[in-house]
């Protein structure tokens, strides 16, 4: 298995408490890894103008998997934080990142 660094965009159409923001955050830190940490990654960057990009570690065998798996992360995430997918439309995952760990 492989360690994918995987980026959400999305846009949030309305404005977004400060609070969910953290809950958002507090709900993705079990997708943090020594990889991440080292490398400083944020896992929820927010515009001004509402786009956000959500940064996240996926095991996967392949960039398919992991990109799949992120997109369900990123939206269970949302949900569970009370953000429809209405709310907050995500755009095409991209790996940003891979550790082989060769």
């Amino acid at each position: 298995m492989t360690s994918f660094v995987i980026t959400v965009p999305g846009t949030f159409v309305s404005d977004v408490a400060g609070a969910v923001r953290c809950d958002i955050e507090r709900k993705l830190t079990s997708r943090r890894t020594e990889v991440s940490k080292s490398e400083g990654l944020r896992l929820l960057t927010v515009n001004d103008d509402g786009t956000f990009s959500i940064r996240l570690e996926v095991e996967a065998p392949d960039k398919y998997e992991a990109e799949v798996d992120a997109m369900g992360i990123v939206t269970a995430t949302l949900k569970e934080a009370g953000i429809s997918e209405s709310d907050a439309p995500l755009g095409p995952p991209a790996v940003t990142g891979i550790d082989s760990g060769l």
